[in-house]
């Protein structure tokens, strides 16, 4: 039996992390939380806003951001398409900025804000660049549309020159192998119109 007042070690970290889930779901980003060993042998503890969710996930170290997705979360709409950062389908956006969840552990995104094409949805509304890419026909097999969905909405909150040639360039990093390419190009130049 502990006296009271006495805390071990365990209690001060599962409380600091309880602060900080809490300091997180009131949008207080001055208390990130630190990845903290988990109670089985070399794994991590990662909390992060997944979609305005929070999620804690106890991963290997090793553990990409995609596989934490797709096998944890069941958040399947990111794509495994190369698992070497150079197609683009596996593209998330993590505290706004466009990644390659393929290329980024898991562990880097414990206390951050995490978007997948799942969350780009308001309600029943699809965003407007989702809808933009359904109207402009701007995918075939769908297997890159969420990634290149992922990186056209970053694209809306980057310095991008105005003619298409500056969209293809800034969307480079995402390829469509079925060669979409004017539609993805009309219908991101659609919404920055609509903007």
């Amino acid at each position: 039996m502990r006296a009271r007042g006495l805390h071990s070690h365990a209690d001060t970290v599962d409380d600091d992390r309880k602060n900080a889930a809490a300091a997180l779901m009131r949008g207080d980003s001055s208390a990130p939380l630190e990845a903290t060993p988990a109670t089985t042998m070399g794994m991590l503890e990662v909390t992060a806003i997944v979609n305005g969710t929070l999620a804690h996930l106890t991963v290997d170290p090793r553990v990409t951001l995609l596989d934490a997705l797709r096998e944890h979360l069941h958040l399947t709409g990111s794509k495994k398409g190369c698992d070497h950062g150079q197609c683009g389908a596996c593209t998330v956006h993590v505290e706004g900025r466009r990644v390659l969840s393929c290329l980024t552990l898991a562990a880097t995104v414990n206390g951050k804000h995490v978007t997948t094409i799942e969350g780009l949805a308001t309600g029943g509304a699809l965003h407007p660049m989702q809808q933009a890419f359904i109207e402009h026909d701007a995918f075939q097999c769908g297997y890159c549309t969420s990634g290149q969905i992922m990186s056209a909405v970053a694209l809306l909150a980057e310095d991008c020159g105005a003619d298409d040639d500056d969209v293809r360039e800034r969307m480079s990093g995402n390829i469509c192998r079925c060669g979409a390419y004017p539609g993805i190009v009309a219908a991101i130049q659609s919404v920055r119109e609509r903007r």
